[in-house]
């Protein structure tokens, strides 16, 4: 029988990353929030690679931990192995990337969110949602109660949603944050065989799935895949390529409270031509290409077998071994997802070098779940038909744990926001790969997973991962995420670091032998006369490290090497790329100059002369706030932006 449990102002339903984020955000803004998960023994669980970051990736989850979220400092307490991704290009595309003991990471999240002041961790699936309208109101109340507080007769008058749980306890909430993962309607292929399941074997939500659509909230279905795992003393290391981490290891988050240390190795091999021809000899056994999965994959992460369809001419792969954690014989084989039947993958695996004799502890999937149009979200990732009503990452589209984390991070603050009728919290693309995300999403949508890349920012020498607390820790600060101590840390950094740029433009370097054998040896012009500092690091064979004999006066800015480090490469990095930085913050002036001409939400785009049907259809649906984002929806061309400048002149001048 449904009895009424109680009244949270936020309620997260999900707690992978995104649910964590959301929760704790919100949470920590002085909301009462309640996190609901299927599994409680599954929060922060990595159903696919046991890894935090990456290219792009990286870069969100300093800017997680810049805003005040909590994805950072987990993935540094639980490291097993750091690197340092793309060293090899410039500095933009740098990226950390860190192998994760996966089960500790999730131990780490759980005992995180059942320490937090205002939130709740609660087992229990969600298997209806909906709107509290009058008579809704009026049933909740002849409903059993156990809620002492009496929040009901509190609430009255303020939109509510209705939350009922598999074991029909009944919960209302001002504010509700889907953050479903994988698990919506989720439906596992392996082969000929499909079953109904969410990751890792655990219960799917179906019937969350049926209730969204009675509400009127249209989904549609993506697919996303994992490789096996395999027991490490089955695997021959010796036929295997090491990788180790960094002797530097770079941090995500600023907490020097401990520090992150290297304690595992990962591994590389390749497939090969028998691979290959076993996958193709099987292909009409795979759900993907027999036509059984409906879902699209996600184009940048794909399969073995759509691998050796869509690159023919590539007679080998490169897979990475990594282990899943320091406590369990589990490696993760990065590459090889696949939904072959099991026989198939154990005949494949067993032609790839290391993997000849391999014992499979879980057997690779693909997995297909319900998610929504993220054009159907505004900038807040509220819906913009369902007041009070957020999403977050795979539920709107996108791939990964990092991107689920940072829309989690703002859809938990902007659920909070609107509890205290605060105006919403939004990012734009030239202050962060968040904002790129987040626009991308919900102007130009997505016809597969969304994944993040550095290629997707236009000014992505800005939004570098070092520079990261610089760009959003203020927003942090001001929306009480980050506290002032560790705010007044930053500005003491910046402080050096313009201390330290300032004395590079000034210090002059002179000339010695020593000095040209070493630019010589860097195939760089030796020196006559005196050359100041900052010209000398402009030159790309350069850095600090290579001038530092020559530089005798340098400063010791902080006691802990790490801190220095960080002071010198940034500082560096602003003075080498001087002159395309001030190109690139000319272009940021236009864009936001276009992002203050504001289109009004009620603007009947339908009557609009002169604009081409194909707008006209994506501009009502969409409903851009700005000339600025109206102009980056697929299908609206400038002369379409053109004729909406002319028509805005038009209506004022009126």
């Amino acid at each position: 029988m449904k009895y009424y449990a109680g009244h949270y102002e936020v309620a997260v339903i999900g707690a992978g990353h995104a649910g964590i984020e959301a929760g704790l955000s919100a949470a920590r803004l002085g909301c009462k929030t309640a996190v609901f998960t299927i599994s409680a023994d599954w929060v922060g669980n990595m159903p696919c690679n046991p890894a935090i970051g990456g290219t792009s990736k990286g870069h969100l989850v300093r800017e997680i931990d810049a805003l005040g979220g909590e994805m950072a400092v987990a993935a540094d307490q639980n490291l097993i192995q750091s690197r340092m991704l793309n060293l090899g290009k410039g500095p933009a595309v740098h990226s950390p990337r860190a192998q994760i003991d996966r089960r500790d990471y999730s131990a780490y999240m759980k005992r995180v969110l059942e320490s937090t002041e205002n939130l709740d961790l609660r087992q229990g699936e969600i298997v209806d949602l909906q709107q509290v309208d009058d008579g809704a109101l009026a049933a909740l109340q002849e409903l059993p109660s156990t809620d002492v507080e009496g929040a009901l007769e509190v609430h009255r008058g303020k939109a509510l949603w209705q939350l009922t749980t598999q074991l029909e306890a009944v919960y209302t909430a001002e504010t509700v944050i889907l953050a479903t993962g994988t698990f919506l309607g989720g439906r596992i292929y392996v082969g000929d065989v499909s079953y109904e399941s969410g990751p890792d074997g655990l219960f799917p939500a179906t019937e969350l799935s049926a209730s969204l659509q009675r509400l009127g909230v249209a989904t549609r279905r993506f697919k996303t895949g994992t490789p096996s795992r395999v027991n490490a003393r089955s695997v021959n290391l010796e036929k295997l390529e090491v990788q180790y981490g960094d002797e530097h290891l770079v941090r995500f988050s600023d907490d020097l409270s401990f520090t992150p240390e290297n304690k595992a190795v990962c591994y590389i091999t390749y497939t090969g031509k028998e691979t290959k021809d076993i996958i193709l000899a099987n292909l009409e056994r795979s759900p993907l290409y027999g036509g059984k999965i409906e879902g699209v994959g996600p184009r940048y992460c794909p399969s073995i077998e759509d691998k050796v369809v869509r690159f023919p001419e590539k007679e080998r792969h490169q897979i990475f071994i990594e282990p899943c954690g320091l406590h369990t014989e589990e490696l993760y084989l990065q590459g090889l997802s696949s939904s072959l039947p099991e026989d198939v993958q154990l005949k494949f695996l067993r032609t790839i070098p290391g993997l000849e004799h391999v014992q499979v502890i879980r057997t690779a999937y693909a997995i297909e779940y319900d998610c929504v149009d993220p054009t159907s979200l505004s900038a807040s990732l509220e819906f913009k038909d369902f007041p009070g009503l957020f999403g977050a990452g795979q539920f709107n589209g996108s791939s990964g744990y990092e991107e689920a984390a940072a829309q989690g991070l703002i859809a938990g603050i902007n659920a909070a926001r609107k509890v205290h009728g605060q105006e919403a919290f939004t990012l734009d693309r030239a202050s962060s790969y968040i904002g790129t995300l987040i626009d991308d999403l919900v102007t130009k949508g997505c016809n597969e997973p969304y994944r993040m890349m550095t290629s997707r920012s236009e000014y992505r020498l800005l939004l570098r991962q070092d520079n990261a607390d610089q760009r959003l820790m203020q927003f942090g600060y001001e929306l009480g995420l980050v506290s002032k101590k560790r705010y007044e840390r930053l500005q003491e950094k910046v402080s050096f670091m313009e201390a330290e740029m300032e004395r590079a433009r000034k210090l002059v370097v002179s000339p010695s032998e020593a000095l040209n054998e070493v630019l010589v040896s860097r195939e760089t012009s030796p020196i006559e006369s005196g050359v100041k500092l900052a010209d000398l690091l402009k030159r790309p064979q350069l850095n600090y490290d290579i001038l530092a004999p020559f530089d005798p006066t340098r400063p010791q800015y902080y006691e802990n090497e790490t801190q220095n480090r960080d002071v010198f490469f940034e500082a560096e990095t602003e003075i080498k790329y001087e002159g395309y930085i001030k190109r690139q913050k000319a272009q940021v002036k236009e864009m936001r100059r276009l992002e203050e001409v504001a289109l009004p939400e009620s603007l009947d785009y339908e009557g609009i002369d002169g604009l081409r049907l194909e707008a006209r259809e994506k501009l009502q649906r969409i409903k851009p706030r700005s000339i600025g984002q109206a102009s980056r929806i697929s299908g609206v061309s400038p002369a379409d932006i053109s004729v909406l400048l002319i028509y805005l002149e038009k209506e004022r001048r009126q």
